[in-house]
Formats: structure tokens, C-alpha cells, sequence
């Protein structure tokens, strides 16, 4: 299950910062990873995408905005929510971080319960499928924390792979979504999955949900939402 849960990445060369974004985070129970300079952090990415970004300003070997700039014109990373972390306070810094596509700003010192506050807001607006909040439509129930779904408070059988295109639909509902989308949002792009296995995956979940089904609705020529309409 250790997979499933929000990897956020601090990008910082000052220890005493790292340790205290790091204590910030613990009690979400994120997984939380740190690098100190720009290179590391872009070589982290590619092999593993973080759900959200703590990028500091100042790095050694080149400024975070330049990083930053880097992943807001990839197509694979562009979307990752980034906060930027910075001693400047200078109003244009602000502007310029915000300009680059810098999701929110955070100015040195700060608290550790405000940085855990806008962490969760970034992330329930950007990434509202790696929320912890329990999750209810119609007689359906999922909690993140727990792993897992009831149905008119039974709690049932539900798969792994069920679990996770529940939880992405269910944070997404009324929206519709390709099976190559689902491919990517889910399971990720690097995983060698065909796109017929989408269906696979669907039935399965239809058949956990047993009377509630219908909410798991297709699309023809499209894909798959849910929906309580």
C-alpha cells in the first residue's frame, strides 16, 4: 500500500529546513523525500513523480525558478503542484515565482502548521485523488486512510487496482475520462498495462459494488465516469 500514498519532495540544501518541512509532513503520513540541489531533484522526478513539490529559491547549483521552468514545460510533469520556499519576501520574487507557474509561495520562516495547511489545500484543488478525506456518493463510502469502501456501511471485497480507479473516479466524479487517461492517472504511464485491461478493471469494480453499479457509468466511444445522475 506504501505506493498509493502522496510522495512529496523537498527540494532544499539547508538540513535544518529539510528536517523541519520533513517533521511538518509526518503526521499526513506522506512519504517524504528531500534532495539539495536542482539536477537531483529533476533526476528524482523522472523516475518517480512526486504528488507535490517543496522547491527551495536559492539552490547550489542553479535557482529553483530555473527548475521549476523546466517542469512546467514538460508534458509529463507540467501539472505536479509546486510551493515554492524562499527568504525573499520582495513582492516581484513573488510575482516571478507565481509568473514561472509556481502553485503557492511560502516565505522563510515559516510555520510548519501553516506549510501543512496549504500543502493539503494545494493538493485537494490540484490532486483531489491523493486527498485522505473519506469520500461518499449515493450509498458508497471510500476511506483513503483506512483502504477501504462500504456500501450501505457493509464493508466489501475490493481489489487493488478497483480501489485505486474508485478512488480516482470517485474524486473526479461527473468528469470523463479515456481509457488512456485512466491509464495514466491511475497506474501511472510507466507501468506496461494495455488499455483493454481498463475494462477488465471496471467490470471487476461494477461487480464489488454490486447494487451500486450504475454509478460507474460508460461513455460510447469515450470512456468512463462516475456519476450520480
Amino acid at each position: 500500500m506504501a505506493a498509493d500514498k502522496t510522495t512529496v519532495l523537498i527540494v532544499e540544501d539547508e538540513p535544518a529546513i529539510i528536517e523541519l518541512v520533513t517533521f511538518s509532513m509526518r503526521e499526513t503520513g506522506w512519504n517524504v523525500c528531500s534532495v539539495q540541489n536542482c539536477a537531483a531533484a529533476w533526476e528524482f522526478i523522472q523516475h518517480r513523480t512526486p504528488q507535490l513539490i517543496f522547491l527551495d529559491w536559492m539552490l547550489p547549483d542553479q535557482t529553483g525558478l530555473r527548475l521549476l521552468s523546466r517542469i512546467r514545460s514538460d508534458r509529463d510533469f507540467k501539472d505536479i503542484p509546486v510551493i515554492m520556499l524562499t527568504a525573499k519576501s520582495m513582492e516581484e520574487d513573488k510575482l516571478a515565482g507565481l509568473d514561472t507557474g509556481a502553485d503557492d509561495y511560502v516565505t522563510k520562516p515559516f510555520s510548519p502548521k501553516e506549510l501543512l495547511a496549504r500543502a493539503r489545500a494545494l493538493l485537494r484543488r490540484k490532486s483531489p485523488e491523493h486527498a485522505q478525506e473519506t469520500m461518499t456518493a449515493g450509498a458508497v463510502t471510500l476511506d483513503p486512510a483506512s483502504f477501504t469502501v462500504e456500501i450501505a456501511k457493509q464493508k466489501i471485497d475490493i481489489g487493488h487496482a478497483e480501489f485505486k480507479l474508485l478512488k480516482f473516479l470517485m474524486a473526479h466524479r461527473e468528469r470523463v475520462f479515456s481509457r488512456s487517461q485512466l491509464l495514466d492517472k491511475v497506474w501511472g504511464d510507466h507501468v506496461a498495462i494495455e488499455e483493454r485491461t481498463v475494462d477488465v478493471h471496471v467490470l471487476r469494480l461494477r461487480k464489488a459494488l454490486k447494487e451500486s453499479e450504475h454509478l460507474i457509468k460508460t461513455v460510447r466511444s469515450v470512456g468512463y465516469m462516475f456519476s450520480e445522475k
